[in-house]
């Protein structure tokens, strides 16, 4: 199973304990993937489709918890691009579908003229709990998760660009930076930074897939770290071994040219250990010397025979 299919199962025991945030979350399911269907009689019926089984359950369970309602969770073949099973959790009696209607603040001359739901009512998303359980329903709905080991995307499809613009300025409301695109003919929000997914999975009441997470960011983290160090202290040999070969070069130039004792006491004395001692640090040819330099007084000595060494190459050239 995906990771996005773990979240939707974890979610899918999620219930609400007060009435008030089972109703935001049955609105978010009208929201993000309800429709109103009329048979031949000229019957209304509220219709919720999902290719997810786990959360057709939930959601006929969520019905009974909240409106009493007993209802049926169909099952068929779904006609879009990805073949599968479909569940349909479908409300048909007439009074009962009033009754969700109204409680959900969704019946509006809108919903009576275009058979499509309208925004989400402000009166029920008053609560900071029945914003979450909003944006739980919605995940629900219309919502996935990439897996955090490739990347970090958190997403959820609208088919309105209004009803996205509300659900990103719901999720900033818990200050995480959800963004809008148009993606065909829908509209995504989308939230790609790791602690802010982690913290709607926290929101979302997904706790046991929060922990999943955090553990890969964790991991991720630790060998970004490595790898970062690794990278700096490569960089680091890879300058003291080109330094050190100039070094060689520059001494070998100017005992060929010159020879070593053409040079002050002290300079000599650096220049032999060097040849002598190709590998060893600054820090290890200044103990050798009597008395002991410093790294600083070395990479001084240092930087004057290459001075002496570009002297005598550039009297070389004028005399060319």
């Amino acid at each position: 199973m995906s990771f996005s299919g773990e979240v939707k199962e974890e979610l899918s025991r999620q219930y609400p304990a007060a009435r008030h945030c089972q109703i935001a979350e049955v609105a978010a399911m009208l929201c993000l993937n309800g429709r109103v269907a009329r048979n031949e009689a000229g019957e209304f019926s509220i219709i919720f489709s999902t290719e997810n089984e786990s959360v057709a359950k939930k959601y006929f369970t969520l019905l009974r918890k909240t409106f009493k309602i007993d209802t049926e969770i169909f099952s068929g073949n779904s006609q879009g691009p990805k073949r599968g099973n479909t569940y349909s959790v479908s409300v048909s009696d007439h009074e009962k579908m009033m009754q969700i209607l109204k409680a959900t603040k969704m019946l509006s001359p809108e919903l009576e003229r275009t058979g499509s739901f309208p925004l989400a009512s402000e009166l029920i998303l008053q609560q900071n709990c029945c914003r979450r359980a909003y944006l739980r329903g919605a995940f629900l709905m219309s919502g996935s998760i990439s897996d955090p080991e490739k990347f970090y995307h958190f997403e959820l499809v609208c088919s309105d660009q209004k009803q996205a613009g509300q659900l990103k300025e719901l999720i900033r409301g818990f200050s995480v930076d959800a963004k809008v695109v148009e993606r065909k003919k829908y509209y995504v929000v989308y939230v790609k930074e790791g602690a802010q997914i982690v913290e709607l999975l926290g929101l979302m009441g997904a706790g046991i897939s929060l922990m999943k997470l955090e553990n890969v960011r964790i991991l991720k983290e630790m060998r970004n770290s490595v790898n970062r160090k690794v990278n700096c202290e490569t960089a680091n040999i890879n300058k003291t071994v080109h330094a050190a070969l100039k070094q060689m070069e520059d001494i070998r130039y100017i005992r060929d040219m010159r020879g070593l004792s053409s040079l002050p006491e002290g300079l000599e004395e650096i220049a032999r250990l060097r040849l002598e001692f190709p590998e060893a640090t600054l820090k290890e040819l200044g103990m050798m010397l009597k008395p002991p330099v410093g790294k600083s007084g070395v990479n001084h000595r240092l930087r004057k025979i290459s001075e002496i060494a570009d002297g005598l190459k550039g009297n070389k050239e004028e005399l060319l």
